[in-house]
């Protein structure tokens, strides 16, 4: 009986054995697990402070060449404006002749299509 109990004996504390050994490897799962979720969060924000740079780069050089566009375009518009009204200024005076001469200047003329009565 002896023999009978020390085997028994034997098999709890090996069953103790394998249950603290699968405890613990539980543990360093459940450490490893948690320290991959933070060296991937980790990546995570180093990948997405790296894009949102790069995207700030290209927004700005984007952004510039509008911002240059915008200059360009204002640019040209004052000039095109100064053309127009150097125009105005250089041809206002002949125009207004011209337009003058053909309303007072009437010259009476019988129209060709008038017949006249026999």
């Amino acid at each position: 009986m002896t023999s009978q109990s020390q085997g028994i004996q034997q098999l709890l504390q090996a069953e103790k054995r394998a249950k603290d050994k699968l405890e613990e490897a539980k543990k360093r799962k459940g450490k490893r697990l948690k320290q991959a979720k933070e060296e991937a969060i980790a990546e995570i924000d180093h990948y997405r402070l790296q894009r949102e740079k790069e995207f700030r780069n290209k927004q700005t050089n984007v952004m510039g060449s509008q911002g240059n566009l915008s200059a360009k375009i204002e640019e040209q518009t004052t000039e095109t404006i100064r053309n127009l009204t150097s125009s105005y200024h250089k041809n206002m005076e002949s125009t207004m002749k011209k337009l003058l001469s053909m309303i007072c200047d009437i010259n009476p003329e019988v129209h060709p299509n008038f017949r006249q009565a026999v």
